[in-house]
Order: structure tokens, then sequence, then C-alpha cells
């Protein structure tokens, strides 16, 4: 797996420049990353619409969205930076380096919409929705056999239930930023103890990144 050939590389840079870079003046680009991201967003909920509509043709407009979900969702795209080993070729800060921005799930996700995004301005939907079926796509399967289209709450509501506990509960421990670019942390309780935290920008994202967190170590809790 790797990246599509760019005939403006400068794009290419610019979906890889983490806007700490600019802070230290690591990167030639004029801006970070983010609004690439923002486009890359929209584009890759249209080609995974068009893509399911046509896949699927007899399924309900609920499951599309629920599968849709799923292969746009942070984990997805992370897997897929993985792959692409953007980790690697991002342009960041020493201190964002440090504190683990290379394997940053949220971060990793982002570049590969903003990557999305620059392939679109450099030669089109058509490319664009290339390159999202020859990466993203392909994981559809795997999501339909694990089920992987329900979001991480309802996952880890559903396993605990059957375990016989309550619903897990969540708990806003810390929030961060300005405004316009607010952190939350947040922990989930299980039988009242503590086994995991998530972040996110808004308190519904922390609360989905810190269930897929408890759903992906399970081997490390004891209920």
């Amino acid at each position: 797996m790797s990246l599509p050939t760019f005939q403006n590389q400068e794009l290419l840079t610019n979906a890889l420049t983490h806007r700490s870079a600019l802070n230290e003046h690591l990167s030639t680009s004029l801006e970070s990353n983010e609004r690439l991201e923002f486009l890359g967003d929209a584009v890759l909920e249209l080609a995974a619409t068009q893509f399911l509509f046509k896949k699927m043709p007899d399924q309900q407009e609920g499951m599309l969205t629920a599968y849709r979900s799923a292969l746009v969702k942070t984990t997805t795209l992370a897997e897929v930076a993985l792959e692409l080993e953007l980790g690697e070729r991002l342009l960041m800060s020493k201190g964002e380096e440090a504190s683990g921005g290379r394997q940053n799930i949220g971060l990793l996700a982002n570049t590969v919409e903003a990557v999305i995004g620059a392939l679109y301005l450099d030669q089109g939907f058509d490319a664009a929705y290339n390159f999202i079926e020859s990466v993203v796509f392909p994981r559809l399967d795997e999501i339909k056999e694990k089920k992987l289209y329900k979001d991480a709450k309802s996952q880890l509501q559903e396993l605990v239930q059957a375990k016989g506990f309550n619903a897990p509960e969540y708990i806003v421990i810390e929030e961060s930023g300005p405004d316009h670019d607010r952190q939350f942390t947040i922990k989930v309780l299980i039988d009242g103890l503590e086994s995991g935290r998530g972040k996110g920008k808004s308190k519904q994202l922390a609360q989905q990144s810190a269930a897929q967190y408890v759903l992906e170590h399970l081997e490390d809790l004891k209920f």
C-alpha cells in the first residue's frame, strides 16, 4: 500500500504538515493540513456514500449509515495511516513528536483525510475515489464480519451487560484548549472501576474513544 503520485508536490507536503511544525518553522508550507482535512472529510464521506449505495442496492438507509460510519471512523483511518506509514512522514514539532504524535490515532486519521483532500485538489474526485477505494473500502468485509458497524459505546454496553454489569459510566476528567478547539478527556467506569480513557474534540467523541480503548484491551481487564 502506497500513496498515489501527486502532480503538485506542495499539496502533499501541506497534507503532511501538522500545525505544530509551523510553530517551529519546520515546514515551508504556509498552513497546516487542517483545511485539507476539512475538505478530505467531505470527499471521503461522499465517496463512501456512493460506494455503499451502489454495492448494497437492497440495504436500508439505517444500515448504510452504520456501515459508512464504520468505514470513515477514526480507528479505521488510523489503520490506513499506519499501513501507509504516514506517521513517519508527518512534519511536526519535537514536542508533538515527544508526546506520541506519530502514534496518535486522531492525528493519523486526520492526516489521511488531509491527503484525500489534497488528492482531490490535485487530480479531482475520481482520483480521490480510486485512492479511497484501494485503502479504505476493502475493510468493509471485516466490518461486516466483526460487526464493527456498531459504534464502540454500543458494542461495549452490550458486552458489559451480557456480563451482568450495569451500563458503563463515562466521566469527564479534563477539558482543555480554547473554545474553538476544545479537547475532552473522559474515563469509563465498569462496575465502578476505571477501565479506560479517551480523548476527543467533543464529549461524544471522547466517550467513543474511551469505549474503543476498552474494547481493544479486553484481555487486560478482569471482567
